[in-house]
């Protein structure tokens, strides 16, 4: 008898854990990583990017200046996905340089993430993020195709909890570093 298929969310099947650390804050009293409420555990992250309404996503102008708008986005395959205008400005920063910052709008539990902005053309991911993307925000993205989409792999992200900031402030670093 074959095995039952049992339905995952989209960023339920992750290869590793990333390594989980308290950040290097001088100044802030950060309790080691047994005090106060711990590491907090990535679970903790991936709910919270996947239910964050708005992101800002902080790229870099030519000139070095900062540039930061706000995006809807979803998290999905351990990353974060969105789109916005060929011409837009954090479209045309990231072109010159993909680095950028991302963060979620939850103030009490907070989440930042640093990593690389990738444009992409896969027609089935994109037929996928904008599936993702229709459920979570009851808006057809699908007539936007011909937008740019990025996605941002992680390599650190900063779980920030309010009720407990200087015993839960946690960073988890993914891949080599």
């Amino acid at each position: 008898m074959p095995k039952k298929r049992t339905r995952k969310s989209a960023s339920s099947v992750r290869k590793a854990q990333p390594a989980a650390s308290r950040p290097h804050m001088p100044g802030y009293g950060i309790k080691g990583p047994e005090e106060g409420k711990g590491l907090l555990p990535w679970k903790w992250a991936e709910e919270r990017l996947e239910k964050a309404h708005n992101f800002w996503v902080a790229s870099t102008r030519p000139d070095g200046r900062p540039h930061v708008m706000p995006v809807w986005a979803v998290w999905m395959n351990d990353a974060l996905y969105f789109s916005t205008g060929a011409k837009s400005r954090k479209s045309r920063n990231l072109r010159a340089n993909p680095s950028c910052v991302v963060c979620g709008e939850h103030a009490r539990g907070q989440m930042v993430i640093e990593g690389t902005a990738r444009r992409l053309s896969d027609s089935k991911l994109w037929k996928r993020f904008a599936a993702v993307y229709e459920k979570k925000y009851d808006f057809d993205i699908s007539g936007y195709s011909s937008d740019p989409f990025y996605v941002v792999h992680p390599r650190t992200v900063f779980g920030l909890w309010e009720k407990d900031f200087v015993g839960s402030a946690t960073r988890w670093k993914f891949g080599k570093q």
